[in-house]
């Protein structure tokens, strides 16, 4: 039987080589692993699982079932050659999460945040230029944050107009065409942060004053703070519009222009997916429910193809 931190190795190493990125759950079963090691437990058991994965009592249930999900993908790797570890089974800390609804934000509230975002300090710095540029795209282009984050210089052909995404979510790349409009802001960009790094490079496309990568967490952070200076936030508020909320709003957008100009949304429907990133065109599909006049409209269309019917 293998040393349970030898057998951990293995299973994240398969499972990556097979293109899962498991950042998360790399972290969690080291730490998973390492619990077990402080108990001098030999295997895995249920009773050890739940104890894990329970082991903070303020976390959310949601954080509860997300920490056993990944003992049991783990559990049913090693079970083969220890027979004795024991799989928690599914449904034992059940949990059923409700996916947020998106806010729509409006054209008056994106040119208030892009315009808020010039009001940062220093001023004369890049970083008023970077967060009005980086939310600008962000409205327009359908990324993740993070994938926004991690564009380098290089994937950013602005002759062609296309954007290479990679380490996505589920660690494929694609391509991204923008728009004419989009393609000059960034250029504008560019040529500041150019002026302003002096010949110093920056590895990532977004940079702070220094030309380091922009921090997710201090992204959040100003993104809150403009969010309340315009009201989009209550000034205590935990909840409120998000930054995915951009790529929700563009999906959305996409799909309203088309049933309103009579395309044929399903046919097309895939091309948005890719265009997204999607794994499975079910998660695009997702958005037609997500806005009231979106599920109107094609409602409506389906109503309509009924009637039409002999």
């Amino acid at each position: 039987m293998k040393p349970l931190r030898e057998a951990l190795h293995d299973y994240l190493a398969l499972r990556r080589s097979l293109g899962f990125q498991l950042r998360d759950a790399g972290i969690a079963l080291a730490k998973f692993v390492g619990f077990l090691e402080s108990r001098g437990a030999p295997r895995v058991t249920i009773a050890l699982a739940l104890g894990w994965a329970q082991e903070n009592p303020r976390a959310q249930p949601a954080q509860w079932a997300r920490r056993l999900s990944y003992v049991r993908g783990f559990t049913r790797h090693h079970a083969a050659s220890d027979p004795q570890t024991e799989i928690p089974p599914s449904g034992l800390l059940p949990f059923h999460p409700r996916r947020a609804r998106p806010y729509l934000y409006s054209e008056e509230e994106i040119g208030q945040l892009l315009e808020c975002a010039l009001s940062l300090t220093p001023i004369g710095g890049l970083r008023p230029w970077t967060y009005h540029c980086l939310l600008g795209l962000l409205s327009v282009a359908g990324l993740r944050i993070g994938e926004a984050l991690r564009l380098k210089f290089e994937d950013v052909d602005l002759q062609q107009a296309l954007l290479t995404v990679r380490g996505t979510k589920f660690g494929k790349s694609r391509i991204v065409p923008i728009h004419p409009s989009t393609r000059a802001v960034l250029a504008q960009y560019v040529r500041r942060r150019e002026r302003f790094l002096a010949g110093r490079t920056g590895a990532t496309l977004f940079v702070t004053n220094r030309g380091t990568p922009l921090d997710m967490g201090d992204v959040h952070r100003i993104f809150y703070r403009l969010s309340r200076r315009i009201g989009l936030r209550g000034a205590t508020a935990s909840h409120g519009p998000r930054l995915h909320d951009f790529r929700h709003r563009f999906a959305v957008q996409t799909l309203l222009q088309w049933y309103r100009s009579g395309e044929d949304v399903e046919r097309r429907l895939p091309a948005l997916a890719t265009y997204l990133g999607h794994v499975h065109v079910a998660d695009t599909y997702w958005y037609l429910s997500a806005c009231p006049e979106l599920m109107g409209l094609a409602v409506g269309r389906l109503e309509k193809r009924w009637e039409q019917r002999p």
